[in-house]
């Protein structure tokens, strides 16, 4: 898998909008992956506070050196994470996304995944797409993704900071 542009519209992504420009009612409900990627010639530039909603009381900022440390030189993806139904069946990439955007608009959070992205001076110029996929194989793709990013970059998109784990073999 080549984690470009070019790349992730061959794996079947689509979308591909500045998160700027999202019309909500365009992204699919059903469950996938997304992902957030850095347009061309983006240079990262961090806030010393976050536009992310406070979660759980805790505030989601990393002081600059770890950014930093986080920064994948080289890389555009920025972010993979997934959508899943949810306990009710009523979730996936519209509301997953739409829950992210507003998260970075300083909503409170049901979770903070993906939350460096919101540290990023520019952060509504990075551009948002997804792939739709069946429930059951979210978790093993998204550890897929992560693991080929890995073994590409030496380590996990920027704003992921835990790797996600496949299902076990039966």
């Amino acid at each position: 898998m080549q984690f470009t542009r070019k790349g992730l519209k061959a794996e079947g992504f689509a979308g591909f909008r500045p998160i700027d420009d999202l019309d909500i009612t365009r992204i699919p409900q059903g469950t996938g992956l997304f992902v957030v990627v850095a347009p061309a010639g983006f240079l990262p530039r961090f806030l010393k506070r976050s536009t992310a909603g406070v979660f759980k009381k805790r505030q989601p900022s990393l002081p600059d050196p770890a950014l930093r440390a986080a920064w994948v030189e080289s890389a555009s993806v920025l972010y993979l994470g997934k959508a899943g139904p949810g306990s009710k069946g009523n979730r996936g990439l519209r509301r997953q996304i739409q829950e992210f955007v507003d998260f970075g608009r300083g909503k409170p959070p049901g979770h903070w995944d993906g939350r460096l992205i919101w540290q990023l001076v520019d952060a509504t110029d990075l551009v948002v797409a997804w792939k739709e996929l069946p429930a059951e194989h979210l978790n093993q793709a998204e550890a897929d993704y992560h693991a080929g990013f890995v073994a590409e970059f030496g380590k996990l998109p920027f704003a992921n900071l835990v790797q996600a784990r496949g299902s076990a073999p039966a």
